[in-house]
């Protein structure tokens, strides 16, 4: 079975490997464009390294895009970690398709931002969804699903590194075997409980001293490792990572520094108490208290609402 491999970054590069170790026919890989003077592609460096043809399109909507790619021949098309939009034309050109990976259970959090979303909103669980895109954005139906809990102390660095990565990489193989011993299910998504969130950046990333406590501890949690959930000290936009959470009763006024020690800075919350282990301002991320003593921060002071902290977002 030929396969093209379109992806990108660490994750890309994996199932590249992974592939190639079990003796799958990879007859090339695309990768997103370099940036002049960026640091190569991993994803890229993988192919080359083992005399694989790579392609760089700047998008894929142009005919002669297209026409290199079905020159190819390709009877199956692995999408990993792809951020560009390409045209059906692309899946329906190999004769079994195509196959993508989401780390999401689709067709909840549908988008670029899932597992972001899906701390942010309190989810209980998330997961990772192989599916057959149609040219829709995370649509298409679905060839499996598998689901993990999620824990009170995940952040998204620690579902993706730990846990949807791997599993991401070894359910694309599954995938695969099932494809070529002609048992991959077609499983339509069901459009009932399909969310779409947009992109967690900094528009969504300012923390609202006036939510609960569970609430701004998940969105530092989901915005962790980034963007990084900030408020501002002083007018300095500070971002917040490692961070703990217990619920309490009574206390100051949320965003209020309680306390300065090894473990962190320690904030008041509605309803609890966040320890924060890492912050990182103009200068850089530090422990806590680091960041504490090079601030000239004292305990009963009090952190500002980030102007873009989203007051009203109900999404999903």
């Amino acid at each position: 079975m030929r396969i093209v491999l379109i992806g990108q970054a660490a994750f890309g590069a994996k199932t590249l490997e992974a592939l190639l170790e079990r003796g799958e026919n990879v007859v090339a890989v695309y990768t997103p464009p370099g940036k002049p003077g960026g640091k190569p592609d991993p994803t890229k460096d993988a192919a080359l390294a083992r005399n694989l043809p790579v392609f760089e399109p700047a998008g894929y909507k142009s005919d002669e895009t297209f026409s290199q790619y079905v020159e190819l021949k390709p009877d199956l098309t692995v999408l990993a970690f792809v951020t560009d939009i390409i045209p059906a034309r692309y899946f329906q050109a190999a004769s079994s398709g195509a196959i993508c990976y989401h780390p999401s259970i689709l067709p909840r959090h549908r988008g670029s931002s899932a597992i972001n979303w899906a701390v942010i909103m309190g989810d209980t669980k998330t997961g990772l969804t192989i599916y057959w895109p149609d040219g829709g954005i995370d649509t298409g139906p679905i060839l499996l699903r598998k689901e993990i809990p999620i824990q009170q102390h995940d952040t998204t660095g620690s579902l993706y590194f730990n846990q949807l990565f791997p599993m991401g990489v070894d359910a694309i193989m599954e995938s695969v075997d099932l494809i070529k011993a002609g048992r991959a299910p077609r499983i339509p998504q069901e459009e009932a409980g399909a969310t779409y969130e947009p992109p967690c950046t900094d528009k969504v990333a300012g923390i609202d001293w006036s939510k609960s406590g569970q609430e701004v501890y998940n969105l530092v949690r989901g915005c962790d490792p980034q963007p990084g959930a900030f408020a501002l000290w002083k007018g300095e936009k500070t971002r917040f990572f490692g961070a703990g959470y217990r619920k309490e009763t009574g206390g100051p006024t949320a965003g209020t520094l309680t306390a300065i020690d090894g473990a962190g800075i320690h904030v008041a919350l509605s309803g609890g108490t966040m320890t924060v282990s890492k912050v990182r301002g103009a200068g850089g991320k530090v422990s806590g208290a680091e960041w504490a003593a090079e601030k000239g921060a004292h305990v009963g002071e009090r952190f500002d609402v980030a102007p873009s902290a989203p007051t009203n977002l109900r999404i999903g």
